[in-house]
């Protein structure tokens, strides 16, 4: 198929079905394998951690599955279209019904916050009028908590009240999924809990489905409703976080330390 659905109906899921699903995926870079052979699924209203150390393959995915990157082989589907099959309009379509929050923030240095967050607004929700566009800034910035931050230049926020306003812009053009790529990277323990804690709330009140790449366990545990360790490439390990935190296996020991960590997702 060569575009993507656009109606509400083609995009209604159910509790528990798939929103993502990847079959044998796979991706190289000249000789080296990044991913070999990868397979997962992304369930309806689920925030899925997929973990693991540097070089093993977690960003290349996320990529590959809005087609960032072309994957060599195997299959890859979003919202129930074969996303290595849509031309371009098709492409287009389906990555404005994903969010996405990247490790840097990606904030227009030159923009207010404001409008940082009109920008988006303005392409994707063409209908919107004046007093609705800024009727949703207000609402997104409330609900990371920088309310105050309106007029706000990029380079007088701290990392952490830019990983909010990024969150903020991603969530303002109601995304059905949600990427997050290392979302706590370069911040302190306690920022990187509220950003943990602001995910949690996100998939609450805007009922979306996630993949939250990550090496930070702390945030693993206070996100995830399923885990998936990837090793060389592969899919190593798949289950709850008390199937990671009870293993024997020594790979997954070396990334949790069960006297240090508590798992707070419900």
């Amino acid at each position: 198929m060569n575009s993507f659905k656009n109606s509400a109906e083609s995009i209604i899921m159910k509790k528990d079905e798939p929103v993502i699903e990847v079959n044998n995926l796979r991706k190289s870079f000249g000789t080296q394998e990044v991913l070999k052979n990868v397979s997962l699924k992304l369930l309806n209203g689920e925030n899925l951690v997929v973990l693991g150390k540097s070089g093993s393959g977690k960003s290349v995915l996320i990529k590959c599955i809005v087609r960032l990157l072309q994957s060599d082989g195997g299959e890859i589907n979003v919202l129930g279209e074969n996303v290595r099959n849509l031309n371009s309009d098709g492409l287009g379509v389906m990555r404005q019904k994903i969010g996405f929050l990247f490790q840097s923030g990606a904030l227009y240095d030159s923009m207010t916050v404001k409008q940082n967050l009109e920008f988006p607004l303005r392409r994707k929700k063409v209908k919107l009028s004046e007093k609705e566009i800024t009727e949703k800034v207000s609402s997104v910035l409330e609900s990371v908590g920088l309310a105050d931050a309106l007029y706000k230049m990029p380079s007088q926020l701290s990392g952490g009240m830019r990983k909010r306003i990024s969150l903020a812009r991603s969530i303002a053009v109601d995304p059905l999924i949600m990427l997050y790529d290392e979302p706590t990277t370069g911040l302190d323990p306690i920022t990187s809990d509220e950003i943990s804690s602001l995910i949690n709330e996100v998939q609450e009140k805007y009922k979306t489905s996630s993949i939250i790449i990550t090496h930070d366990i702390q945030c693993a545990l206070h996100t995830a409703n399923r885990m998936i360790m990837l090793n060389e490439g592969e899919v190593y390990l798949e289950g709850k976080a008390s199937d990671f935190q009870n293993s024997s296996d020594p790979f997954i020991r070396s990334f949790f330390n069960q006297s240090k960590i508590v798992n707070r997702k419900s």
